[in-house]
């Protein structure tokens, strides 16, 4: 999982596609692709931007092996001249992107890829299974940490997870939208990001009694001693024994920065309200107390308004499986193909009945509109690539599908930023990732430009996605071209 080839991670008609692109020279012209997705998940208002660096490394290493070509050849629907070609292959187009970490919104380019259509097909599905699939967990994961108004969130669903991949990458997902670590020891490793653990029910069990049980593991891990206190029964004899070991720490001079207690069943804040209250009364009022047990950002937060005491949570499965919301839904659409006599890019609309799926035609970029007051974000600006707008000008924004919606803004009141960043130029990385962690800090700064009406659980406050009006020109154009043809 840390290194490997995964060229052949792509659905058979990319390479259908790529021959016949082969096949017919002058069609392999250079296009751009853009990687976007609709609606947000889980009824959000935002969604997270992650997997960027695992693209990186795919691109990067991006070839066809000898087994790779052999194991094509031996399909029979590949020609010996097109074959012969990828052993050669490299990409050699150039790729834009908004930063891992960033918060994101429908219908806005997530990655732009410029490149001969070749190699822009072969690329489509990878890109789409690790963003999508990072996206969806970070998004889930902000969700729950916003849920849980400041307490610590430890990700652990690994053995719940769909596989190994996407434990590991779900894990780094998870830490990107604001975990404080993961239980899964191979994330850690291979990102360096916090491992945080205790012990299960069997530890418990496999001692004579509770008490001897915690007694063992205090003194093993004295600094980092949370003890599961459900096992048998949480107020009668879990939290009374942990409250022993506790004293008998506390006699033997022992004063750990991390101690208290986890509860993984039952009534969640009935049971934490009175422990809390054993271990206030014992002396412990620093006392941790930590909770499982199929939690979700909804269960999290129904937990707090009742005035449970828990102040660390554990959360597994509902967490690495988005389990409410599974996938999150990312497209890879054309955008514009070059015309090889001038070398400007000639728009492509897709059309459908359905209109969220009419595509943005052309070379685009990103402007993020703030409230210049709050720092909170306005809008996002599609526009093409050759707009610029200043802040000391006045910026019309409207809304594409209901386009009498307007709202002037006037300088003074209002800042910009474009979000989009080159990462391959000409087939050459030109990007570094952050860390983990850094992409983790630089996701906590973004979430903090948004409104509390957008990060709300519940029915939030979507935030606008405006085109440029020569964008919105450039589609509308297309459209009526499109209608007289049919017609």
């Amino acid at each position: 999982m840390d290194r490997q080839n995964l060229t052949l991670l792509t659905d058979l008609y990319e390479l259908t596609m790529m021959q016949g692109y082969f096949k017919n020279e002058n069609a392999n012209a250079t296009v751009i692709f853009d990687m976007f997705y609709r609606t947000n998940p889980l009824d959000s208002g935002y969604s997270i931007m992650a997997g960027l660096e695992q693209v990186i490394q795919y691109i990067k290493e991006l070839h066809f092996s000898d087994e790779d070509v052999s194991y094509l050849r031996s399909l029979n629907i590949f020609d010996e001249d097109f074959l012969e070609y990828l052993h050669d292959f490299k990409f050699t187009g150039s790729i834009w992107s908004i930063p891992e970490g960033s918060v994101i919104f429908p219908r806005e380019p997530l990655v732009k890829v410029i490149a001969p259509i070749m190699q822009a097909q072969l690329v489509e599905t990878a890109i789409l299974n690790i963003i999508n699939h990072q996206s969806l967990i970070a998004t889930k994961t902000s969700r729950v940490c916003y849920a849980a108004k400041g307490d610590g969130i430890m990700e652990f669903g690994l053995r719940r997870a769909q596989g190994p991949d996407a434990g590991v990458y779900g894990a780094r997902a998870a830490m990107i939208g604001g975990c404080i670590g993961t239980s899964n020891v191979l994330t850690g490793q291979l990102f360096d990001v916090p491992v945080k653990g205790t012990n299960a029910h069997s530890w418990v069990m496999s001692f004579p009694d509770e008490l001897t049980a915690f007694r063992k593991y205090a003194e093993i891990y004295p600094h980092a001693c949370i003890l599961i206190c459900d096992t048998y029964d949480t107020l009668k004899s879990g939290v009374p024994n942990a409250i022993q070991v506790f004293r008998e720490m506390r006699d033997k001079g022992i004063h750990s920065n991390f101690y208290g207690i986890r509860i993984d069943s039952g009534d969640l804040a009935y049971l934490s309200k009175k422990a809390r209250k054993m271990l206030d009364e014992a002396g412990f009022t620093d006392a941790v107390i930590s909770a499982s047990n199929d939690l979700d950002e909804f269960l999290i937060d129904s937990l707090k308004t009742q005035g449970a005491a828990i102040n660390s949570w554990g959360v597994g499965t509902n967490l690495i499986t988005s389990k409410d919301w599974p996938a999150f839904g990312g497209v890879y659409k054309l955008a514009a193909i070059k015309d090889p006599s001038t070398g400007e890019f000639i728009p492509k609309i897709k059309l459908s009945e359905n209109t969220e799926k009419v595509t943005n035609p052309g070379n685009k970029k990103i402007y993020r509109v703030y409230e210049k007051e709050s720092g909170k974000v306005k809008a996002e600006l599609i526009c093409l690539e050759d707009e610029t707008f200043s802040e000391d000008e006045d910026l019309l924004l409207f809304d594409p599908l209901e386009p009498w919606k307007k709202t002037r803004l006037h300088p003074g009141e209002f800042t910009l930023r474009e979000v989009m960043v080159p990462v391959f130029k000409d087939g050459e990385c030109v990007y570094t990732s952050p860390t983990v962690m850094e992409i983790r800090d630089y996701c906590a700064k973004e979430l903090d430009t948004l409104w509390d009406e957008t990060r709300r659980l519940v029915n939030p406050h979507n935030i606008y996605v405006d085109l440029s009006q020569k964008l919105y020109n450039m589609k509308i154009s297309l459209l009526d071209q499109m209608s007289e043809k049919d017609g």
